[in-house]
């Protein structure tokens, strides 16, 4: 396995590391609705991208009714349900 034949110095290491860094988020204003947006993307809030409407938005509600599904999803998992029932189903499964 190759080694390095001399130590990389402190100010180096930076200059390395530096192109790692958490990089600033550019927003600009959406013509449409005037909520801030990324730069070059849809908006979020009502779907426009250059005047014509590329995506249809999710509304609040369906944004909250999702995250409640993931919640209710992510307890079921770790409380382990549907194991149980996976087992029953492998013994009806088994040939005698």
């Amino acid at each position: 396995m190759a080694l390095p034949t001399q130590k990389r110095s402190k100010s180096r290491q930076k200059r390395r590391q530096y192109q790692y860094r958490l990089k600033k988020i550019y927003l600009s204003i959406c013509p449409k609705c005037k909520k801030p947006k990324r730069s070059h993307q849809a908006c979020p809030f009502c779907g426009t991208y250059m005047d014509k409407e590329v995506i249809k938005p999710k509304s609040v509600k369906d944004r909250n009714k999702n995250k409640k599904e993931k919640k209710e999803t992510k307890t079921q998992k770790e409380k382990g349900v549907g194991k149980k029932e996976k087992m029953v189903n492998r013994k009806d499964t088994k040939h005698k």
